[in-house]
């Protein structure tokens, strides 16, 4: 597992594990989003799993799964919600990070802006710039 922080509260990951719980729990995390739906890929750990992993160290969790090519209002809409919520820090967890960086960069562009959106997916290791553009372009 290599959580990567975007902001003091709020970092994503690689799929993780059952087993990924107790070290997820020990780096200080209070909760748990999946962005992923199941079965996405042959072989990854089904939500419940993780969920009952993460339960079980106390931890709060949610699941918001969406692919980018179908991403709907209602998904962004309840990735908001969950960010709102939800205890923090919070680790957001998709197949590589970049579906929930992309979110994380969707639904605070307007109140962060283009320049603090980049520079905190790129310390990241994340480029949004592709993202930042299409929403620079629509307005």
């Amino acid at each position: 597992m290599e959580p990567r922080q975007i902001t003091e509260d709020f970092s994503v990951a690689p799929q993780i594990t059952p087993e990924d719980i107790p070290a997820i729990a020990a780096a200080g995390f209070r909760s748990i989003m999946c962005n992923r739906p199941d079965d996405e890929e042959p072989g990854q750990p089904h939500e419940s799993a993780v969920t009952e992993a993460a339960r079980a160290a106390g931890l709060e969790t949610c699941c918001v799964p969406f692919s980018s090519a179908t991403m709907t209002e209602a998904d962004v809409a309840a990735f908001r919600a969950a960010l709102d919520d939800m205890p923090k820090p919070m680790l957001a967890y998709c197949r590589t990070g970049t579906r929930c960086t992309m979110m994380w960069s969707l639904v605070n562009y307007d109140t962060l802006g283009a320049e603090t959106i980049l520079r905190a997916t790129s310390a990241a290791g994340y480029d949004m710039s592709g993202l930042v553009a299409q929403l620079q372009a629509r307005r």
